[in-house]
């Protein structure tokens, strides 16, 4: 199958970071699976992006209200 990660995926950028919170992300991965501090604020990131992208909300209050109004006329809620 071959590795599945698009061009965009690959392609790569250069950020800057306090040299302080470098040496301290540094020290917090040694150990684990992460080869660089790199890696490491990638993966990060990406998981508070995804984190970020789930607690949006899936429907309106709007929506909220109509389902809530459903589920009283149906008995399931007071």
């Amino acid at each position: 199958m071959g590795n599945m990660e698009t061009s965009e995926e690959k392609k790569f950028t250069k950020i800057s970071i306090p040299t302080s919170l470098f040496e301290k992300i540094k020290e917090r991965i040694k150990g684990t699976g992460f080869p660089t501090v790199s890696s490491y604020v990638t993966y990060v990131l990406r998981e508070l992006i995804e984190e970020e992208e789930e607690e949006k909300e899936p429907f309106t209050k709007e929506d909220e209200e109509k389902i809530k109004a459903r589920l009283r006329a149906l008995g399931y809620i007071d």
